[in-house]
C-alpha cells in the first residue's frame, strides 16, 4: 500500500509539475534540489507513473555508489509498500534484485555504462535520471556523454534528467542542449557551525599519510560532540585506514561505533541507514556525503579531508592523495546534520582557512587514470573522445598515456580502434590491465584460477593480508571476513564472464563503474582505498547503433611456457599469482638489486618493507605500489614472486636487443645489451661499435664534462676569447664561441674530422682545440684575414714592449696589464675593434696600482695619488711630475742614466 502521507511530505512535490513539463517540452532537464527533498526517491516514481497518475514508463536511476543505489531502491519500495524487486529494483556489482515487473531500476553508473556498450539504444528504457551528478565521477560523466549521443543519433525520445543537490546547473543545462533548470526548495533545518581546529599545528597530509595528531584531534572532537549535543554523530574521514584508527581511539564511548565505507559489509551499511534506539557514532568516508539520509544524525564532525586520485604517467604509478575537502563538500557534509531537525557541524579547521579551500572538488576526468575511459570511448566509436559532450575535456597527456596502455594490452590498434578483443575487454567491467590479465591468464592457467587472482587485484586485499600476493590468495580462499565474501562473489562473476557459457547471456550482475585498478590508488567510491573496478555485462554480441568498430585487435598473450609447472601440469599458486600480476602490470616486473630493493621495467626503483618475506626474490611482479612525495623509489604494497621466463613472456613488448654506446663513468662504453624495459638482462662488450653511435657518445661526454676534455693550449684559449670578443663587438660573421653548448651544436663545423676519428676519452685529449677553432673563422668573406688587425693578440706600448691582451675579462673589454712607466707619453687609451681597452697600470713589482679606461684623465688626476703612494716604495724607478712628456721605459733610473 502506497504511503501517501510520506510522499506528500517530500518538498520536491512542488517542483514536479515543472519537471514533467520541462521533459515533455525538451526531453531533458536539470533538477536542483537540496538534500532530503525526495529528488532521489519520489522523482523516479512520478516519472515512472507509479505515483501521481502519469503514463507508465521504465526509469533507470544512475547512482555513483553502490550503497546509495541499494538504499534508494529500498526507500522507494518502502514508499510504495512493496518489497525490493517488485516495481522497484536495483543492480550493483555482484547483486541484482529485480523482476519482470520492475519499472524503476536503480543502478550504479558503471552498470549503466556497460549496458550502453551492449545496447546503445537502451531498448525499453524511457527515462534516465543521473543522480548526484555534481560529484563529477568519471563514469558518470561518460554515461552522460553517451546518453546525449544516443539522444542525438538514435533515440531523440529518450528523456534525461541531471539531478543534484549542488551543481553547476548552468553548465549542465548547456551540456544537455539548453535544458530547463528546475529548482526545488527544501525544508532546511538550521545547522550551527562550530570551528574546532587542533590546539597545536599538525602536519599537512602527504600522499596517503595523515598526521596521527590530526586523527587524535578528530577523535577528541567526536567525544566533545557526544558530551555537548544529543543525537547520533556522523564523522567524515578520508579513508578506511583513518576510520579504523579513529574507531580504535573511540573505544569505551557510550555509543555504538559504526564504520561505513564502500568496502564495508552490506549489513553494516544497512545498519547505518536504519534508525536505532541506541546512540551511534558513524565514521564514514565520502559515501555518506549525499544521496543518503542517515536517520538520527544531529551532529556532523568533519575532518576536512578527502581523497583524490593522482597518476604518475611517467612511472606508471598511481595513488590516492589526501587533500583538503572543497567548500562544496563541506556544505554537503554539514547538511547531513540538518536533514531531520536542527543540527550542528564541528569543523576541524579554522574559519579563516575555510575561505581558502577550493570551491569544488576536481573533476575526476582531469586527475584520474583514463585507460578505461579511453577504452569505453574507443568502443563507442570515438577513440580520442573529441566528439563526446563532456563538461571537461580529458587532458591530452593523460589520454596519450591511456592509449599506450590500451595498445600494450591489445585492446586497440595503433589508430586507437578496438577489435573483438578490445570489445570483449571493455565488457568485462574491469580496468583494461586486469581484463588483459584475465583473458590471457585464463589461456595460460584456467578461468577459475585466473579469476581468483584478478579479483584480488581488482580490490586490493586488506593490509593485514600482507604484501605477498600468493599468500593473500590463500588467505582469501580460507577467509571468513567481509573481504573474502566479496572476493568470492567477484570470482564467480569473472569465471562466468570468461567461460563460453557465461558469455552467452547477461549474468545479472552489474558494474561499479570504470573505476581504477588496485595499485593505481584510484577509488570509485571515495572510500580512501582502491575499490573494485566493477563487474559488468559478460561478453556478448556487439550492440547495434551509429558507432560500431569493426577492426581486429592485436594478438593476445602467447604462453611461452609461463604459468605451467616444469612437468607440464598446473602451476603452483605462487607462479600463477605472479603470472597474472605480470600480465596486468608488465612494466612493473622488477629485478632484485639487493637488500629488498628492486628495479622495475618502467625504470622506477621499488623497495619492500622491512620483514617482508619477498626480500630474497630474484624477480617480482609488483601489483600494488605507490611513490611517497619527494621519494625516488616506490613502496611495494603487494607483489608476487616470478621467474625470468614469466617476466619475459608477460612483458615481451618491452624487450629490446640493441647496441648501446654511451658516455659512462668518464669514457665511452660500447656494449650489446638485452633489456626488459630498464632492466638489464645480459650484456657483452662491443669490439666494433657503430662509428655514428661512438661519435654521439663522445658528444654526450663533451656535454656532460665540458670542452675541457679537448687539448687547450694558452694560444687556443686566447683565440677563443678573441673570437668571442669580436662576436660580441662586431657580430656579423664572427662566430659565437663563448658557451660550450653553442660550440657543441656546431661540432660538425669545427671538430670534424678529428671527432669522427676519436674512439675514447684519450682521443679527445689529443684534439688541438685552437687548430679546430680556426675552422670557424669567416674565411668565405675574407674577414678571417683581419683577425690580428681587429683583435690583436698583443699590443705594442710606448716603451716598445708587446703586451698580451686579455680578452677573457667578464666586463667585455680587453685588458692591457702593463707597468705604469711603460705608458709615459701615451695620451689616449688604446682601442681594439673600436673598443677602448681597460688598462691595468702595474707597479714596478707587477702589482695593480690603478685601473682606467681613460688614460688622459688618469694622467691629469689619478697619477698624482699613485705617484705619492709608490714613489717612496720604488725609488729606483722614474716618477716624473709630468708623465705626458716623460720618456716611457721598462727600466730603472740607473739603467736609464747609463
Amino acid at each position: 500500500m502506497i504511503r501517501q502521507a510520506a510522499l506528500d511530505a517530500l518538498p520536491v512535490c512542488e517542483a514536479l509539475p515543472a519537471l514533467v513539463s520541462a521533459l515533455d517540452a525538451h526531453g531533458t532537464a536539470v533538477l536542483c534540489a537540496p538534500p532530503g527533498t525526495g529528488k532521489t526517491t519520489l522523482v523516479p516514481l512520478v516519472l515512472a507513473g507509479l505515483v501521481g497518475g502519469g503514463p507508465r514508463r521504465r526509469v533507470v536511476v544512475a547512482e555513483p555508489r553502490r550503497i546509495a543505489a541499494r538504499a534508494a531502491a529500498r526507500r522507494m519500495a518502502w514508499l510504495l509498500g512493496e518489497q525490493v524487486g517488485a516495481s522497484v529494483g536495483f543492480t550493483v556489482r555482484g547483486e541484482r534484485v529485480a523482476g519482470p515487473g520492475t519499472v524503476v531500476e536503480v543502478v550504479t553508473t558503471g552498470v549503466l555504462l556497460q549496458r550502453l556498450q551492449r545496447d546503445q539504444e537502451l531498448a525499453g528504457v524511457d527515462v534516465v535520471v543521473l543522480d548526484e551528478c555534481h560529484e563529477r565521477h568519471l563514469d558518470a560523466d561518460t554515461v552522460a556523454a553517451f546518453l546525449l549521443d544516443v539522444r542525438e543519433t538514435l533515440r531523440p525520445e529518450l528523456r534525461l534528467v541531471a539531478a543534484s543537490a549542488t551543481t553547476d546547473s548552468a553548465g549542465w543545462a548547456r551540456l544537455l542542449g539548453g535544458a530547463p533548470v528546475v529548482e526545488a526548495a527544501g525544508v532546511s533545518y538550521p545547522v550551527e557551525t562550530v570551528w574546532a581546529p587542533p590546539a597545536r599545528p599538525v602536519r599537512p597530509p602527504h600522499g596517503m599519510r595523515v598526521d596521527p595528531a590530526q586523527l587524535a584531534h578528530v577523535a577528541s572532537v567526536v567525544r566533545r560532540a557526544l558530551a555537548e549535543r544529543s543525537g547520533d554523530v556522523l564523522c567524515f574521514l578520508p579513508g578506511v585506514g583513518e576510520i579504523a584508527r579513529v574507531a580504535g581511539q573511540l573505544a569505551g564511548v557510550d555509543a555504538e561505533v559504526l564504520q561505513v565505507h564502500g568496502r564495508a559489509p552490506a549489513a553494516v551499511q544497512d545498519a547505518a541507514l536504519t534508525a536505532s534506539d541506541h546512540r551511534r557514532v558513524i565514521l564514514a568516508t565520502a559515501v555518506a556525503e549525499s544521496s543518503l539520509t542517515v536517520p538520527g544524525v544531529r551532529v556532523v564532525v568533519d575532518s576536512g579531508l578527502a581523497r583524490e586520485p593522482r597518476v604518475d604517467h611517467a612511472r606508471g604509478l598511481g595513488a590516492l592523495a589526501t587533500v583538503r575537502a572543497s567548500r562544496a563538500a563541506g556544505r554537503q557534509r554539514a547538511g547531513r546534520a540538518g536533514r531531520e531537525a536542527p543540527g550542528v557541524v564541528y569543523r576541524c579547521w579554522t574559519e579563516a582557512e575555510d575561505g581558502r579551500l577550493p570551491a569544488f572538488p576536481a573533476p575526476e576526468i582531469r586527475i584520474a587514470d583514463l585507460a578505461q575511459f579511453a577504452l569505453q570511448a574507443a568502443c563507442w566509436g570515438d577513440p580520442d573522445a573529441s566528439g563526446l559532450a563532456l563538461l571537461d575535456a580529458p587532458p591530452a597527456g593523460a589520454m596519450a598515456a591511456a592509449r599506450e596502455v590500451l595498445v600494450a594490452v591489445g585492446a586497440v590498434d595503433a589508430t586507437g580502434r578496438p577489435g573483438p578483443r578490445g570489445l570483449r575487454m571493455a565488457r568485462l567491467g574491469l580496468h583494461p590491465r586486469l581484463a588483459r590479465a584475465l583473458l590471457d591468464g585464463s589461456a595460460a592457467l584456467d578461468a577459475r584460477r585466473a579469476a581468483e587472482v584478478v579479483a584480488l587485484l581488482g580490490e586490493e586485499p586488506p593490509r593485514e593480508y600482507g604484501d605477498d600476493l600468493a599468500a593473500a590468495w590463500r588467505r582469501a580462499r580460507a577467509g571468513g571476513d567481509a573481504y573474502a565474501a566479496r572476493w568470492r562473489a567477484e570470482v564467480r562473476r569473472l569465471s562466468r564472464a570468461v567461460t563460453p557459457a557465461g558469455r552467452t547471456a547477461e549474468s545479472g550482475t552489474g558494474s561499479a563503474g570504470p573505476g581504477p585498478v588496485a595499485g593505481t590508488g584510484v577509488s570509485d567510491s571515495g572510500a580512501g582505498t582502491p575499490a573494485v573496478p566493477g563487474t559488468g555485462i559478460p561478453d556478448s554480441a556487439a550492440g547495434t547503433g551509429a558507432r560500431r568498430p569493426a577492426n581486429p585487435a592485436p594478438p593476445a598473450f602467447e604462453e611461452r611456457g609461463a604459468g605451467r609447472s616444469p612437468g607440464g601440469g598446473a602451476a603452483p599458486d605462487d607462479a600463477a599469482a605472479g603470472l597474472i600480476a605480470a600480465l596486468a602490470f608488465p612494466e612493473r616486473v622488477a629485478r632484485a638489486k639487493g637488500a629488498g630493493a628492486f628495479l622495475m621495467a618502467s625504470g622506477t626503483g621499488a623497495e619492500l618493507g622491512d620483514g617482508s618475506g619477498l626480500r630474497n626474490a630474484p624477480w617480482l611482479a609488483v601489483a600494488v605500489a605507490d611513490r611517497p612525495p619527494h621519494s625516488a623509489s616506490a613502496r611495494i604494497r603487494l607483489a608476487a614472486v616470478i621467474d625470468e621466463d614469466t617476466a619475459l613472456a608477460a612483458a615481451a613488448h618491452l624487450r629490446t636487443d640493441a647496441e648501446e654506446v654511451r658516455w659512462e663513468d668518464g669514457d665511452v662504453v660500447a656494449r650489446a645489451a638485452q633489456r626488459l624495459g630498464a632492466v638489464e638482462l645480459a650484456v657483452r662488450p662491443l669490439r666494433t661499435p657503430d662509428p655514428a653511435l661512438v661519435r654521439a657518445a663522445l658528444l654526450e661526454g663533451l656535454r656532460a664534462e665540458g670542452l675541457e676534455l679537448l687539448r687547450w693550449s694558452p694560444d687556443a684559449r686566447t683565440l677563443r676569447a678573441r673570437l668571442a670578443f669580436l662576436h660580441r663587438t662586431l657580430g656579423g660573421g664572427w662566430p659565437d664561441v663563448e658557451a660550450d653548448g653553442v660550440l657543441l651544436e656546431r661540432a660538425d663545423d669545427w671538430l670534424e674530422p678529428e671527432l669522427s676519428r676519436a674512439r675514447r676519452r684519450a682521443d679527445l685529449a689529443r684534439i688541438d682545440a685552437g687548430q679546430a677553432l680556426n675552422r670557424l673563422l669567416p674565411w668565405a668573406t675574407g674577414e678571417a684575414a683581419r683577425l690580428d688587425e681587429l683583435a690583436p693578440e698583443r699590443l705594442e706600448v710606448p716603451s716598445g714592449s708587446r703586451i698580451r691582451l686579455d680578452y677573457s675579462a667578464e666586463h667585455g673589454q680587453p685588458v692591457l696589464a702593463v707597468k705604469l712607466q711603460e705608458l709615459f707619453g701615451l695620451a689616449e687609451t688604446p682601442r681594439v675593434a673600436g673598443v677602448p681597452v681597460l688598462v691595468h697600470l702595474l707597479s714596478p713589482a707587477g702589482r695593480p696600482a690603478a685601473v682606467t679606461a681613460d688614460l688622459a684623465s688618469f694622467w691629469q688626476g689619478g697619477y698624482r695619488a699613485v705617484r705619492a703612494e709608490l714613489r717612496g716604495r720604488y725609488p729606483k724607478h722614474p716618477w716624473p711630475e709630468d708623465p705626458a712628456t716623460a720618456e716611457p721605459t721598462r727600466h730603472t733610473n740607473a739603467r736609464i742614466r747609463r
